[in-house]
């Protein structure tokens, strides 16, 4: 009975498979007929809407199809900061543009570089005459410096704003290891290289303390600096260096105390909220019952409306963002095959220039090797290579870089960190304990090597040892021809040490603070375009319909249980999804350890930028934790 148990349920299994299969296509085939016919896209002289219900990110991941049927919820929305940015340009000069809106409701943060970016995009739509508003229950960190570019900053009564600043604790696991007696073997190559500490102590060394206060110092000197240029009365010292204090001089009411410390200027709810935003932009007659009051427009629409031109000369920009893996992985996560691949088949499309745009905190050295490989076959073509950094720039995101004849950064980009690491587990000692012991007969001294159940020999150690040293070798080699120094002179700054934008340019690691735009400007000087027109041709792996299908369901704003969960409404809310950020580090922690993964470049003192955060693989924290003590 128990094998017909068996194959029946094989045959079920069969069955659902089939017809999710079906479903699958049935949805794909709906998609590419709907999508047949062009779709009117709806432009309103009134304002702009930004909802942004997510977070901001280099380059938008695509979802997975199996997760998102499977989900409970449908994910967080994602926003590339370029289309935002180009969006609010556009409205800038526009006459039919009349006021900004962004509803931060849900917005889940990005990058500093891309806040500060996107903030001065804010200040020339409000130089141009037009005002900015936003609304939120609870603005956080990043809403924060965002909404300070806001002419009239909205919250609810019910919200507040909250700045913790950079920083925090690290999880440390050596205690843990101990007691259960897992050996983590850990290669290393680089003093400042602290991304293995977790694995070998208890507390942060002062090597890496030393690295992390230089780095928050300047990411704090750097958001304070922003939002006071964009609002020369506020206090936010106020509110950070005493929040408890500030907190009881207004009663616990966050909203009261946001507004005296100028970070808000109207308190009201959503409805007092679009009835000031339909004063300036019009009332929408013909709205639907669910719609807005207001005449607008929303980004989807705005930028399909607005497409970019294609005159002029071609200059190629390459996205690398997220962690650096190997094999095909992204968009959204830098997969070296894929990546080298798409330089591959486009070199020869007659770039004038390639734009190499990185927002990376490293990962696979072999991956990112293949990546500055497939680089270098467009030097070797005679095509110029300029390096554009974003929010990260470190490791293995620093090794891709290496290739670029000018490279740019921004005074908070994070880059440097050049050194490598290895880690290893084994539970020899572990099932010692509970008496399973291993013997056997070699016939060289790698026979049967590495063990993770018997333990590695003295020869594998030293060998692990010496490829990690030998990689770090061939990183600062790079470093050093790259930016025209001995390998000498590079290894002293290099070590695994992370620097701000500001200072990698005064040590030589970067040539020139600017943006993408100026990136782009220089690779068309540079590639001998002179006055004449050019245009940036975006390098995309081709998405096929369903996958279509998908981000478009995806681009659209959550259902409510999806948005109760995003969105931070009030204190409580916000230090809820901290916790769930936090989590979610340590996961990521665990899987890195836990898996088959070769020599890394990665950075660990690099903040976590949303929306790009390192994965955990699916796996739970507490799958992991009985992986971790040899019980899975």
């Amino acid at each position: 009975m128990k094998f017909a148990h068996r194959v029946w349920k094989l045959l079920v299994g069969v069955k659902d498979a089939l017809a999710l299969v079906f479903l699958l296509l049935f949805f794909g085939l709906l998609y590419a007929v709907l999508t047949s016919r062009p779709a009117a896209t709806r432009i309103q002289d009134g304002a702009l809407v930004l909802d942004l219900n997510g977070s901001i990110v280099e380059e938008k991941s695509r979802p997975d199809p199996f997760s998102l049927l499977a989900g409970s919820q449908a994910p967080a929305g994602q926003f590339q900061a370029r289309d935002v940015e180009r969006a609010l340009k556009l409205a800038a000069t526009d006459k039919r543009i009349k006021v900004v809106v962004l509803d931060m409701s849900r917005f889940l943060g990005g990058g500093m570089v891309h806040i500060e970016e996107i903030g001065q995009a804010l200040d020339d739509v409000r130089k141009a005459g037009k005002p900015v508003l936003t609304f939120a229950n609870a603005y956080a960190d990043d809403g924060v410096q965002l909404a300070s570019h806001a002419s009239e900053v909205w919250i609810d009564p019910m919200g507040g704003a909250f700045v913790a600043g950079p920083g925090g604790n690290q999880v440390y696991f050596k205690a843990l290891l101990d007691r259960f007696k897992v050996n983590a073997h850990v290669y290393r190559a680089g003093t400042y290289k602290s991304f293995v500490e977790p694995y070998i102590r208890n507390d942060m060394s002062p090597a890496a303390r030393e690295a992390y206060q230089d780095i928050y110092g300047a990411l704090w000197g750097s958001y304070k600096a922003d939002v006071a240029k964009a609002r020369p009365k506020s206090q936010l010292d106020r509110m950070t260096g005493d929040p408890l204090g500030w907190v009881k001089a207004t009663r616990g009411d966050f909203a009261a105390g946001a507004k005296a410390a100028g970070l808000v200027d109207r308190i009201g709810d959503k409805s007092e909220f679009d009835a000031r935003v339909t004063e300036i932009a019009g009332e929408d007659d013909a709205r639907d019952d669910n719609d807005l009051p207001y005449r607008h427009t929303d980004l989807a629409a705005w930028l399909k409306a607005n497409p970019e031109k294609q005159e002029g000369a071609k200059i190629g920009v390459v996205t690398i963002a997220g962690e650096i893996v190997d094999g095909d992985a992204g968009p959204g996560t830098a997969g070296g095959d894929r990546i080298a691949q798409l330089l591959d088949d486009n070199i020869d499309e007659g770039f004038k220039a390639l734009v190499v745009r990185i927002d990376s905190p490293g990962g696979s050295a072999m991956a990112a090797e293949r990546m500055r490989r497939a680089i270098d076959r467009y030097k070797a073509k005679k095509i110029p290579v300029v390096v554009s950094m974003g929010n990260l720039a470190a490791s293995g995101g620093y090794w891709v870089s290496t290739p670029g004849q000018t490279v740019f950064a921004q005074p908070a980009t994070i880059t440097g960190s050049i050194g490598v690491f290895a880690v290893v587990t084994s539970f020899e000692k572990t099932l010692g304990e509970y008496g399973v012991n291993s013997d056997g007969v070699k016939t060289t001294p790698l026979s049967g090597q590495p063990d993770i159940l018997g333990g590695f020999t003295p020869e594998v150690e030293g060998m692990l040892q010496a490829s990690v040293e030998n990689t770090y070798g061939k990183f600062v080699a790079l470093a050093a021809q790259a930016r025209k120094t001995t390998p000498e002179k590079m290894d002293v700054i290099a070590q695994g040490r992370v620097w701000p934008g500001s200072e990698a340019q005064k040590i030589g690691l970067v040539d020139k603070m600017g943006d993408l735009d100026a990136a782009l400007a220089e690779a068309a000087r540079v590639g001998g375009v002179g006055n004449g027109k050019w245009h940036a041709v975006y390098l995309q792996s081709d998405e096929d319909t369903f996958s279509k299908f998908l981000s478009s369901m995806t681009s659209q704003a959550p259902d409510d249980s999806a948005r109760v969960q995003a969105g931070a409404y009030d204190f409580a809310s916000l230090v809820s999804r901290r916790r769930d950020e936090q989590a979610s580090r340590v996961a990521g922690q665990l899987t890195a350890m836990l898996s088959s993964r070769g020599a890394q470049a990665y950075c660990l003192e690099c903040p976590v930028v949303p929306g790009s955060a390192r994965k955990a693989d699916d796996m739970s924290t507490l799958h992991m934790l009985a992986k971790l003590v040899g019980f899975d």
